[in-house]
């Protein structure tokens, strides 16, 4: 029994010594600082803007809610977003998540056929010459512009709203790419043509590599057009999805619920942002290394 328990406490010092963290007093109150100090102007600012906010609109006749009104016509929405009563009366967590399924699809797919246009464009003059004036054109269009023609085509509101995001993320994509593969640099091209690396290879280590940081610039610039096309379109198609909450909020008379969904709409956009800018950091960087 006595080596039973040596055993233990020795495995237990063992794993003391070498696996568990060490959690220093004066690194926590180091991170605490710095983090204190990265959010402190964002806090402070919020604080004085909801100030202004609640000054301007609490007072009588006043057309929008102030900070406190929207807490209590909307606390509800806010404290409990994924609430189901059937139909389209759910919360808010639903309509958001509706909204980022179609822009998830319609976003992959112009990511995929924006980059292949753009290849296509950057590394073909005569492809160059004859695409680029169409595209040119075409990227001009405004995004809901696009919406009658997307409902004649499909008759359904699930694949036309689809394709209104597809069609407003492609552009910045395609031209990102066609002008990050025409500014490889020189001394590249001429490594690749030294050691003959042709096709593939080319593409695989010269090519894309270089491209690469134009690539994420054009997806960064697409997903947010991305975000604005869809709830402007679910505006007007209807279903469920956050531009839809909106219009059936105003319809409604819901001045707290539309600031709710518009403060919502504001952070999944930089969210969405963040994240595409986060996954160019690390490719840009394995490709680079």
């Amino acid at each position: 029994m006595s080596m039973t328990l040596v055993r233990r406490d020795g495995a237990g010092s063992l794993f003391s010594r070498f696996v568990a963290p060490r959690i220093e007093p004066a690194a926590i109150a180091a991170w605490l600082g710095r983090t204190a100090v990265s959010i402190a102007p964002l806090a402070i600012m919020l604080i004085i803007l909801g100030g202004i906010w609640q000054i301007a609109t609490d007072r009588p006749g006043a057309t929008l809610p102030s900070p406190m009104k929207i807490w209590t016509d909307s606390r509800e929405l806010i404290l409990h977003p994924f609430y189901i009563r059937g139909g389209l009366d759910r919360g808010l967590g639903w309509h958001l998540l509706a909204s980022l399924q179609r822009v998830a699809f319609g976003f992959s797919l112009s990511a995929i056929a924006g980059i292949a246009l753009g290849l296509l464009v950057g590394t073909s003059p005569l492809a160059m010459r004859g695409l680029d004036p169409i595209f040119q054109v075409l990227r001009t269009v405004p995004p809901l512009a696009w919406l009658p023609l997307s409902l004649a085509g499909f008759r359904e509101a699930q694949p036309s709203a689809i394709f209104v995001i597809f069609i407003t993320a492609i552009w910045p994509v395609i031209i990102n790419t066609a002008v990050g593969v025409r500014n490889v640099p020189q001394d590249y091209r001429n490594v690749a043509a030294v050691i003959r690396l042709r096709g593939f290879g080319y593409f695989a280590r010269i090519l894309l590599p270089a491209a690469a940081p134009f690539i994420f610039t054009g997806l960064r610039i697409g997903i947010g057009l991305s975000w604005l096309a869809i709830v402007a379109a679910e505006m007007l198609i209807g279903g469920v999805g956050i531009g839809f909450f909106i219009w059936d909020a105003w319809n409604s008379s819901n001045i707290s619920d539309i600031v709710v969904a518009l403060i919502y709409v504001g952070l999944v956009g930089f969210a969405l942002d963040r994240m595409v800018a986060l996954a160019g950091r690390l490719i840009t960087r394995g490709t680079s290394a």
